[in-house]
């Protein structure tokens, strides 16, 4: 499956070394990036792929997919490079943070068939998760072909509605960093008690790693397996209690609102034409 990437940064190469991973060719993949350092190392990475400075029409003919990998604010300019080759291509696929099917479709020239989706950064060593929505114009195999770009990355959930991406974004888009900065709390909070560095990292690490994987492999919800290692009156009650006092869970409701306000002021901010 041909695919063309505007944008060649971290995403990008995470994408294309998923589906090469899975048995795709470097040769399948073409991708329009300015900066010459960065050409360079993706051309290293994966001999055969198909490399560009600036959007012209045969880095797109033939693509399946045309995949917008660049920050919102450069969106507008990207899009309108594209628009003067992107009639014939089935779907475009935009990770941008922010950037409305709407605006994107204008700037494109009325091109209707677009999905929008937000992966994060796990998919770098292909364990991310995107959410994604497909445009009425996408048909069951452009939003199949779509799909299978994201799905290099990890997991794949689709919603109905177009808004709820800028959730999306600010729960698991922006959520690993939320989860590293409990690692890094957690850690400063071992070295605090008395843990030497190296030890503190590792039982952080493996704390927080451990906990996921169980409850990825149990049928109970988190507040049920919370339960089932707190003790009445034991340390985890403590703990927990020490949590609870001051609103760590309130914390994080409004760090993913605070996310989620940023993600719908960036489609008012870089959606507009002036």
């Amino acid at each position: 499956m041909p695919v063309t990437f505007i944008g060649g940064g971290n995403m990008a190469t995470a994408l294309i070394g998923g589906r090469i991973a899975a048995g795709a060719s470097p040769r399948d993949f073409r991708v329009v990036e300015p900066f010459a350092v960065q050409r360079d190392r993706l051309a290293a990475r994966f001999p055969g792929i198909d490399l560009h400075p600036a959007t012209v029409a045969g880095a797109v003919a033939g693509a399946d997919v045309v995949v917008f990998a660049v920050k919102p604010q450069e969106m507008r300019t990207a899009a309108q490079a594209l628009a003067p080759h992107v009639a014939a291509v089935p779907v475009v696929l935009s990770i941008a943070a922010g950037i409305r099917s709407a605006d994107l479709a204008r700037w494109l020239g009325a091109f209707p068939r677009i999905v929008r989706a937000m992966p994060n950064t796990p998919a770098l060593v292909g364990a991310g998760i995107s959410g994604a929505w497909a445009a009425p114009a996408v048909d069951a195999g452009a939003r199949a072909a779509a799909e299978a770009v994201l799905a290099a990355g990890g997991d794949v959930v689709w919603f109905d509605a177009e808004a709820s991406l800028d959730a999306v974004t600010g729960v698991s888009g922006s959520g690993p960093a939320y989860v590293f900065y409990v690692l890094e709390a957690l850690e400063q909070a071992a070295i605090d008690v008395g843990i030497e560095a190296a030890a503190a990292r590792r039982l952080a690490y493996a704390t927080v790693g451990g906990a996921m994987a169980l409850a990825q492999q149990s049928d109970a919800d988190p507040a049920t397996l919370r339960a089932q290692v707190t003790s009445k009156g034991g340390t985890t009650a403590a703990a927990l209690a020490a949590l609870e006092q001051r609103d760590v869970k309130g914390a994080f409701v409004a760090a993913v609102r605070a996310a989620t306000a940023r993600a719908h002021a960036l489609g008012d901010e870089f959606g507009q034409d002036g």
